[in-house]
This record gives structure tokens, C-alpha cells and sequence, in this order.
């Protein structure tokens, strides 16, 4: 008896995650009881553990609820990990034959950009960096496309605290000249680094998006500008959007 009561309760909780990472901008109590059809007061006492256990924080401005950084280290070490890897892996390594560059997969999680997975291009001029390395989200294409995806609350927020450290002479670090390439990313569906982390390293990003069109991770193609112009690593655009189309149904 014990152990099923342990059982629901574990999913009961499971399902209130499911629905507040669901919601871009998280959820209030009321959304929670409206969409798990629980009565107030299981969903008050299942938020309470949560918000204990740190899987869950509340929004000191709204109040909403939004899933906590423990869930989001856990959702990351399970797309780096998962069952699905392999089948990424594969779509990476297929572009990057096809281009001929380094290709890699990165997520957003809290204010950071970090690679799921990477292929490097045989090359010996090239940058080694490994799935789980960090890449700045003001200085990288694919940091740019994500940051410019984000819902305006939460992208505002980070404007605020984000800081905008120089890595090379090309990284944007005033903060409306910032704002006016985020606008010009989300437009396009494009992010584009001009050697704004490393020096004489160009890169592309294009999201990949889940059914409702939200961004899931970010996929990139770079190269020393030394082999490749950004002009010619454009002419691939529909080849890195196909195989961003292709790596969308393995999340």
C-alpha cells in the first residue's frame, strides 16, 4: 500500500514538472490545478516539496512557478546521454561530411550555452571543444539565436545581468547594439558569429524547434575564415536547415 501511494505521488509530481516546462513563461497555481485536474490542495503541498527539493523555484516578480536548475542539469545530462544520442550524433556527422566543417548541438540552461554534442571536421586547422564545454551566449551564434528566442520577460532579465565580456574585437558588448542583433536574429532564424569568441572563427546556428515552434537547441556549423567566407558557409543554409528539421524529432 505504501509503495503505490509512493508510486502516484512520484507521479503526481512528475506531471506537475511535465506542465510548468511546458509554459515558456511558467505557471501560476491556479494553471497547475486547471491542467492536472488536481484538488488545491495536493498541488500546494506536491509545489511545496518540489520548490524544497530545488526542482521547482518561484519568480520573486510573479510568483510563477518555473522548473529549477537541478531539473534543467538532469535534462542535460539526459540528452547527453540518452537513448536518442546515437541518432544525433549520426545527423552531425552526416554535415559535417557534407560541408566539410565543424558541426555542434547546443542547448540553452539558465544563462549558459553548452554543447550536447559535437563533430569536428578532419581538418587539422580547427578548434577542439567537447560536448558539455560552455560558449558564451553574447559571442556565439548559436548563444545569439537562443537568447533572441527566448520569451521578452526573460530575455529583458538577462539583458540586465548578462555580462558582456570582450573576447575579441568584434564582440558586441553595448548593450542596444546587442538588442538590435538579437532583433535582427530572431527575424532571420539565424545567429551569426563574426569572430566575436575566437578570433578568425566564423559560425552559423539555426534553431531546432519542437511542434509548437519553440526553440529546443541551437545546431552550428563553423570554420576558420581562412578556408571559409560567411558568405559561402551561407550557400548551406538549406542543408544545415534540413538536418535541424531531421534532429527535432529525435527530442
Amino acid at each position: 500500500m505504501l509503495s503505490s501511494q509512493s508510486n502516484a505521488a512520484a507521479l503526481r509530481a512528475f506531471r506537475v514538472m511535465e506542465v510548468i516546462g511546458a509554459m515558456p513563461n511558467g505557471c501560476l497555481q491556479a494553471d497547475l490545478m486547471r491542467a492536472t485536474e488536481l484538488p488545491k490542495q495536493t498541488v500546494h503541498r506536491v509545489v511545496g516539496l518540489l520548490v524544497q527539493a530545488g526542482l521547482v523555484v518561484r519568480d520573486t516578480g510573479s510568483k510563477r512557478l518555473l522548473l529549477g536548475k537541478r531539473v534543467e542539469e538532469f535534462a542535460l545530462s539526459a540528452l547527453m546521454n540518452g537513448t536518442t544520442r546515437t541518432e544525433r550524433h549520426a545527423l552531425l556527422q552526416a554535415l559535417v561530411e557534407r560541408i566539410g566543417e565543424t558541426c555542434n548541438l547546443a542547448a540553452l540552461v539558465g544563462s549558459d550555452v553548452i554543447y550536447l554534442d559535437r563533430v569536428e571536421t578532419q581538418w587539422e586547422l580547427r578548434v577542439n571543444l567537447v560536448p558539455g564545454s560552455h560558449v558564451p551566449l553574447h559571442a556565439s551564434a548559436s548563444g545569439k539565436l537562443l537568447f533572441s528566442l527566448l520569451p521578452e520577460t526573460q530575455k529583458k532579465r538577462l539583458l540586465e545581468v548578462l555580462p558582456r565580456r570582450a573576447y575579441t574585437e568584434n564582440t558586441i558588448t553595448d548593450r542596444k547594439a546587442l538588442e538590435a542583433e538579437l532583433k535582427r536574429t530572431a527575424k532571420q532564424q539565424v545567429g551569426i558569429n563574426r569572430g566575436e569568441h575566437i578570433r578568425g572563427l566564423i559560425a552559423l546556428a539555426v534553431p531546432v524547434l519542437n511542434t509548437q515552434g519553440q526553440a529546443l537547441a541551437a545546431l552550428a556549423v563553423q570554420a576558420p575564415v581562412g578556408r571559409m567566407s560567411l558568405e559561402d558557409l551561407q550557400k548551406f543554409l538549406p542543408a544545415i536547415r534540413k538536418t535541424a528539421n531531421q534532429l527535432s524529432k529525435t527530442f
